[in-house]
């Protein structure tokens, strides 16, 4: 089934599973959403995180390769 429609859209097979899995999470209820439960976890007592958390990721990633 996978296979016949991958050739009917033109697109890969893989290309199905991740459109698939994509819909699936887009419409999972937010309570259901496992990355819900990571909110409040610790406190980085940075006020601007949600604004600069590439930031704070690739200085923490450089720390880590040293």
């Amino acid at each position: 089934m996978l296979e016949v429609l991958a050739k009917k859209k033109g697109i890969s097979k893989a290309e199905i599973i991740r459109r698939s899995l994509e819909k699936f999470f887009k419409d999972l209820p937010l309570e259901e959403d496992p990355a819900m439960g990571l909110i409040g976890l610790g406190s980085s007592k940075k006020g601007d995180l949600s604004v600069q958390h590439d930031k704070y990721i690739a200085r923490y990633a450089k720390s880590k390769r040293k």
